[in-house]
């Protein structure tokens, strides 16, 4: 063995994810010694949300988080979190139920032959599709849902599973920054900043078009680099077995349904018709979804032909399949609980408010979206985040010269495209254990898409700010 080769293999690589979130969790323990406590007044805000009064910081007595108290942070951030918790694993079981069924199989067959000679088409096609759901809706954790139905079909059609990812990623955070009518993050921003809801609509439009397009050339480059030889794939180890499972389909003779299995695919259609209504509907969100699941696999499982064991036994192995990703989810959990108890967040938020109010305009609103995306790793909730920041964000625009516009859309792109970049993003991370792409590798390949629309960021407050954007 050579001494590059020896170098190379010794090569610098990030820790694994638990160590890099119990290294946040520690810090943060730490900084709670030495950043003065403080919090804000909660008040009645839109839609019965509590949001905080500006005006109201006030410093209170220290409350350092010890060794005890950091000893239970992790446990703590599982409870906290619960809710992506326990979706995750539904989720990973139900789908694993769907596969035992056979129709994932056979709708991969079906779909890998269709379009074999112009895979590449569905790139686009999907991340438009998602974007738009996301940028109408929000709820960018559909990507839970969306990745599992992918996932085969990409690695049938000689992709990874990198790729797979990325399409449900990308659409549903490109979509969800955007938020052309995005309740969750634009309609409540500018509620809360006092402005007309989904006002400015055109702005957004050309920031929706232009991530999309970004983030669809980006990946088409990949994908065609990992189409052309797989080794140029990321995730080429991690894929060994998934390759084996998903790409004979298609190179076979053409999968036929049986009776049973043609019925238990309309079922699936059913039950995913009456997500799209009760998540449009009548806002339902994971706990709704959860139970939505578990009656899906259950009822398509039956009617496809298995038994109540073999039912069984696919949410087990489902369970199993996604258990690192669900323990990751409470583990970035835990950041937000230490800087809680604490008492610093608060603190953090009115000191990065303060930095801003120091700069001129143009770069006030430069700054704005540095605060958001530096809070956004401990607030990686859309809706959080506004409810938190934007009632220190909208009086301090007035007074450093800024639009509100601006500010709100400083809040969508600081909250945004960081969605899928910092591991205390619960949903995120538990998407990524879902499509089999640990976070690392992750992190190399959107990396420099991050930096491109950290740029476009940049670029788009300049102008907002530069011709006094008022919607």
């Amino acid at each position: 063995m050579g001494k590059n080769e020896t170098f190379q293999k010794k090569g610098f690589q990030l820790p694994h994810i638990y160590v890099i979130l119990f290294l946040f969790s520690a810090i943060a323990a730490v900084a709670t010694y030495f950043v003065p406590a403080g919090t804000f007044e909660r008040i009645p805000g839109p839609e019965g949300r509590t949001t905080i009064d500006p005006n109201s910081y006030t410093q209170v007595e220290s409350t350092p988080v010890g060794l005890i108290d950091f000893l239970t942070v992790i446990p703590r951030g599982l409870i906290d979190a619960g809710e992506v918790v326990f979706f995750t694993f539904i989720i990973g079981g139900m789908f694993m139920v769907l596969r035992r069924t056979g129709i994932i199989e056979i709708a991969v067959d079906n779909l890998s032959r269709k379009f074999a000679n112009k895979s590449v088409l569905l790139i686009p096609i999907l991340i438009t599709v998602f974007a738009v759901v996301a940028t109408l809706i929000g709820t960018p954790e559909l990507s839970l849902v969306y990745i599992p139905v992918i996932l085969p079909l990409m690695i049938a059609l000689g992709y990874d599973s990198m790729v797979a990812a990325a399409i449900a990623l990308f659409g549903t955070v490109l979509g969800f920054t955007a938020g052309v009518l995005n309740p969750i993050n634009t309609g409540l921003a500018q509620k809360i900043s006092g402005l007309p809801v989904f006002s400015g609509m055109g702005f957004r439009l050309i920031l929706f078009v232009v991530s999309v397009a970004m983030g669809v050339f980006f990946l088409m480059r990949y994908a065609n680099k990992v189409k052309k030889d797989p080794k140029n794939s990321l995730v080429y180890e991690d894929d060994r077995e998934k390759r084996a499972m998903y790409q004979k389909v298609g190179n076979v003779e053409k999968i036929k349904a049986t009776p049973r299995q043609k019925y238990a695919a309309l079922a699936t259609l059913v039950f995913f018709g009456i997500l799209v209504y009760g998540v449009i509907g009548h806002g339902w969100f994971m706990v709704e979804m959860s139970g939505l699941f578990v009656i899906m696999g259950i009822v398509v499982g039956l009617i496809a032909g298995l038994t109540t064991t073999q039912i069984c036994e696919g949410f087990n192995q489902g369970f199993r399949d996604v258990l690192v990703g669900a323990i990751i989810v409470g583990v970035a959990r835990a950041v937000a609980v230490v800087l809680e108890d604490g008492q610093i967040m608060d603190t953090i938020v009115h000191s990065l408010g303060s930095f801003v109010g120091d700069l001129p305009p143009v770069l006030s609103a430069v700054g704005m979206y540095v605060v958001q995306l530096t809070i956004n790793f401990i607030i990686p909730s859309g809706s959080g985040q506004a409810l938190v920041t934007m009632p220190i964000m909208a009086p301090l625009a007035d007074i450093v010269g800024v639009t509100r516009q601006t500010a709100v859309l400083a809040f969508q792109l600081g909250d945004g495209f960081a969605h899928i970049l910092y591991p205390t993003s619960g949903y995120f991370m538990a998407a990524l254990v879902i499509a089999g792409v640990p976070y690392q590798k992750w992190f190399k390949f959107y990396i420099p898409l991050f930096g491109q629309y950290v740029v476009l960021s940049i670029i788009l407050l300049v102008i907002a700010q530069s011709i006094q954007w008022t919607g």
